[in-house]
């Protein structure tokens, strides 16, 4: 019997340290060659898209599958979960939560892992439902004093900062100016929808940490040529999704700033393969494109959770 938890469930499920937690564990098994990731794969027709995406684990024995369709009724998430001795269905979850949720987390990790130890205070580039999972998730790993938020909309941005300042317990003020949002800034996120870059490298400060979590397609780019070349590391969570999804660095390759074999995966500098920073100037740069193995190994945690307080329905396919 499988279990089938809706979206209401996993809200209630998953909160920000548990997929901490589970992301930082699949990318140090993804270092040590325990898991495996296939890129995500896309099918369009002129109205609608298919978005699939597959990995599994070997030590959490479970493998698995994020499918979702984007069209004018918006996104639909649905994440299916298999025990990898028995191919056995263990779970289907709805997966909008579940994937704001490891988007942040992952955001988080690469923090935790390349910011500076002092890093307190935070630049954030979009105000939407995804940015509010990437503060959840630095606040998480870092003590943040002060944020500063920045969008087009101006209304927007104070609706973000006035609800995320009672969420987080942090000051996060809304500010006019994009340069506003990074001069000054420890740690830096962009999470918009935007297809020009929003952050540019002149606004710096050395010692920077960035996270660039918005795009994952290689016609936008939230970030210029000039902030790629001021990274003394850039990490991502899989190459091989970088070299195909990575808008927000494609323009450093093709201008030979930087090459794919010069990125490091997050996973290695988790499982201690490579040194996350070199000295408290260096800037440093997280590519988030989201992939399978932290939706999957979230989704486990899920399930595991949803089991111990019987929650979801049983459901039986063969």
């Amino acid at each position: 019997m499988a279990l089938l938890l809706k979206e209401k469930d996993v809200t209630e499920l998953l909160d920000m340290n548990t997929a901490l937690a589970a992301v930082e564990e699949v990318l140090r098994h993804q270092a040590t060659g325990e898991a495996t990731n296939r890129s995500r794969q896309r099918v369009a027709t002129p109205i609608s898209q298919l978005h699939f995406m597959a990995a599994g684990d070997n030590k959490l024995g479970v493998y698995g599958m994020k499918m979702y369709t984007v069209s004018r009724k918006g996104a639909r998430f649905l994440v299916s979960l298999y025990d990898a001795e028995s191919g056995d269905l263990l779970a289907l979850m709805e997966a909008d939560k579940l994937g704001q949720m490891r988007t942040g987390a992952a955001s988080g990790v690469a923090t935790k892992y390349m910011a500076r130890t002092d890093a307190d205070t935070v630049g954030i580039y979009g105000t939407g439902w995804q940015a509010e999972s990437q503060l959840m998730a630095v606040c998480a790993v870092r003590k943040i004093k002060s944020i500063k938020a920045y969008s087009r909309s101006k209304e927007r941005r104070e609706t973000f900062a006035h609800k995320m300042s009672a969420q987080l317990g942090v000051e996060v003020t809304a500010v006019e100016r994009p340069e506003e949002a990074a001069r000054n800034q420890a740690i830096i996120i962009t999470i918009t929808s935007g297809r020009e870059p929003v952050l540019k490298g002149e606004w710096l400060d050395a010692g920077a940490h960035l996270n660039i979590a918005g795009s994952n397609f290689l016609t936008k780019a939230e970030i210029d040529v000039e902030t790629v070349r001021r990274s003394s590391l850039i990490a991502v969570d899989a190459i091989e999704n970088a070299k195909i999804e990575a808008g927000d660095l494609l323009p450093s390759v093709e201008r030979g700033v930087i090459n794919w074999e010069s990125l490091v995966e997050l996973g290695r500098l988790v499982a201690g393969q490579e040194q996350g920073r070199k000295s408290d100037d260096d800037i440093t740069l997280f590519k988030s494109h989201g992939i399978a193995l932290e939706d999957i190994a979230t989704a486990l945690r899920v399930y595991h959770l949803a089991k111990e307080r019987g929650i979801g329905e049983t459901i039986s396919l063969w």
